[in-house]
């Protein structure tokens, strides 16, 4: 699984409905209005690298209200709960 963040700064009158149709898109995952640089940010979750070009130079920068972008790939995954159970493996 493919997971890449989106940052998306979007037309200040347009922000709700922007954010609506951002996350109806196929390959969304949720989309947060955020406070700082960026307006919003949508998480992408796909099934293989390619797919991002369409999901989001097709799809996201296509969206009625969408200014501009930024796109970081994320190359792994730490959560509390994988470094808990990580750490206290033999603990029992």
């Amino acid at each position: 699984m493919v997971t890449a963040f989106v940052m998306i700064q979007a037309q200040t009158d347009s922000i709700p409905e922007c954010a609506q149709k951002l996350s109806e898109l196929e390959g969304i995952s949720e989309v947060y209005s955020v406070a700082g640089d960026w307006d919003l940010i949508a998480i992408v979750r796909i099934k293989r690298y390619e797919d991002l070009a369409e999901v989001i130079s097709n799809r996201v920068n296509k969206v009625e209200g969408v200014v501009e972008t930024t796109t970081h790939l994320a190359f792994r995954a730490f959560s509390q709960h994988d470094l808990d159970a990580a750490f206290s493996l033999g603990l029992e």
